[in-house]
């Protein structure tokens, strides 16, 4: 093997992250030569707008609007995919995996979409596909289960695994505000995009923990089997419900493995007050990973941002540098573990999970109604653990509160149904699941 004198890395994609990457690659370069042993340059960027200021100034020299002038160009060993999105990000990582260059993306969409077609033509052209990135910014949530935690069974994952459902729900548990209220201020500063529907719909987290199950786990997934739900219908009472109860409200993505199955889901949810989950506020991003052998871990950083995750992107870099280093791309499978070990596992549906709820009803105060509504619960199995009931204001709604002990998702959503269609419902329930200790 010929020793090589640098490392040539091409950028595809020269937005926030890219310009990140950018000015890490300048401002450490010496650091990265240090601990690779040889330069690791930029020497393509491509992007369709050349002109835009990124904060950051690179030769004219180095810039094309023609991503495959970087596929071709013979003095770039590593792609780096920042476009985001489908169709193109997908032509860019598969066109320098056919011509056998290593890969470095942060597209958790894509990944949750395509990633087994992605994975398996990487390994077939025996190249390098990283995407630290892809999940939870700066974080190293990736390198930890394809390494770190690589001789455990995962037992559960818990992340708080977006930024801006995280804020909103920060400052609304806070300030009091409504969501509304709170988006607003959140796209104003810029926290929120202005159709914030990816985050706040649950729909980022679900692309994010179905790239950890499918890690985790050694098993394709697809991101439709994994139940979301979002954080729209939060309201400041139910955050204030939640206080008293001795909770916080999170829009968490959870995986557990039980009994040969994976329950994977997204949903906000109620954690006790005092878990270091709990803590996190504002864009702040954290995941716990739970081992048997390892036990408790909890990652905890900004999940996302140009610097942070430039981070992720530039260490995936370096892993690579040194793995072409010394011809030993493929070390590391793609999905963790080798490709033809992954088993399907099955992803338990919905209806058959297991928890702990908090039901908001809004009922007309008439005699008699939190007995029915208690009734009802009964028939279904249900065990009531704790009910607040507002003082009287007969002939008004008011709020019925009542925390359940352990029940099944589909007795819970089948009472409800009958429930909500008795005549002193003033409007939809609200469904809150909890995690903790049933009593």
């Amino acid at each position: 093997m010929t020793p090589r004198a640098r490392i040539g890395v091409g950028l595809v994609g020269f937005g926030t992250v890219g310009a990140g990457v950018v000015k890490i690659f300048q401002t450490n370069a010496a650091l990265i030569r240090r601990r690779v042993g040889v330069p690791v340059e930029l020497v393509r960027i491509a992007d369709v707008d050349l002109k835009r200021d990124r904060g950051v100034e690179v030769p004219a020299g180095l810039l094309t609007n023609d991503y495959q002038a970087v596929l071709s160009d013979p003095a770039v060993d590593i792609v780096l995919e920042l476009v985001g999105g489908y169709d193109i990000a997908k032509k860019v990582i598969l066109g320098a995996i056919a011509k056998g260059k290593s890969v470095v993306t942060a597209n958790k969409a894509l990944l949750a979409a395509h990633g087994e077609e992605i994975y398996e033509a990487a390994v077939r052209a025996r190249v390098d596909l990283d995407f630290e990135a892809s999940v939870g910014g700066g974080i190293p949530v990736i390198r930890a289960l394809t390494e770190g935690l690589a001789g455990n069974t995962i037992l559960s994952i818990y992340g708080i695994i977006n930024g801006t459902s995280n804020y909103i729900l920060s400052r609304m548990t806070k300030e009091g505000h409504s969501f509304q209220d709170v988006l607003g201020e959140a796209q104003r500063a810029g926290y929120a995009e202005a159709d914030p529907t990816f985050d706040v719909a649950g729909i980022d987290s679900a692309h994010k923990l179905a790239i950890m199950v499918s890690l985790a786990y050694g098993t394709p997934v697809n991101v439709k089997d994994v139940y979301t739900e979002g954080i729209t219908r939060i309201a400041p009472l139910d955050i204030s419900y939640a206080k008293e109860f001795g909770y916080t409200i999170k829009l968490l993505g959870i995986a557990k493995f039980t009994n040969g199955d994976i329950d994977a889901r997204v949903h906000p949810t109620m954690i006790p007050a005092t878990s270091p989950i709990a803590q996190v506020e504002g864009v702040y991003n954290a995941i716990q990973l739970v081992g048997d052998a390892v036990e408790d871990i909890v990652l905890y950083g900004r999940g996302a941002g140009s610097m942070p995750t430039g981070s992720a992107v530039v260490s995936d870099v370096i892993a690579i540098a040194r793995n072409l280093l010394l011809g030993a791309t493929g070390r590391v499978p793609p999905a963790s573990f080798k490709q033809d070990e992954r088993r399907p596992i099955r992803i338990r549906p919905m209806e058959q999970v297991r928890s702990l709820y908090y039901i908001r009803f809004m009922v007309l105060d008439r005699p008699g109604v939190l007995s029915q509504i208690a009734g009802v619960l009964g028939n279904h199995g249900i065990s009531i653990s704790s009910v607040i009931q507002q003082g009287r204001k007969e002939g008004q709604t008011v709020p019925v509160v009542i925390m359940t002990h352990t029940a099944g998702e589909r007795n819970v959503q089948s009472a409800l149904r009958e429930i909500d269609g008795m005549p002193f419902i003033s409007e939809p329930t609200t469904l809150i699941r909890v995690e903790g200790q049933d009593e």
